[in-house]
């Protein structure tokens, strides 16, 4: 197990993303590296009802969703001191001057990269 994969096992990772194929991918590579997932869920609906029903440790989101934006689910994270990271097809100009410190993986997403980054939120949020 690498650096990396330390960081994460055990970790209860929520996955918010609606394409099917990349939510799979995600939720695969992270189960492969000890992590537990929660989801994945593909709109902001059911993504806060796991919030409220499960244990998340940290939390990658997409940022658009068919036809909404995840932020009401980022507020809620916010609110539990929950980290997460935004991925994305755009660049940050899009979102809102509050969210302008979350980590952001532009997609295509590169999982290693995605997950060092996961890894190091947990670890800023420990400390």
């Amino acid at each position: 197990m690498n650096h990396v994969s330390n960081q994460l096992y055990g970790i209860q990772v929520l996955i918010v993303e609606d394409e099917y194929l990349l939510a799979q991918e995600m939720a695969d590579y992270f189960e492969n590296i000890g992590a537990e997932i929660v989801g994945p869920v593909g709109s902001v609906e059911h993504a806060l009802a796991l919030i409220a029903s499960s244990p998340i440790q940290v939390a990658v989101l997409d940022v658009n969703l068919r036809d909404e934006r995840v932020y009401p689910v980022a507020n809620v994270l916010t609110s539990k001191r929950i980290p997460f990271v935004f991925a994305s097809g755009y660049g940050s100009e899009l979102e809102p001057q509050v969210y302008a410190g979350v980590p952001r993986c532009i997609k295509p997403i590169e999982l290693d990269v995605l997950a060092k980054i996961l890894g190091e939120q947990i670890k800023l949020g420990r400390n």
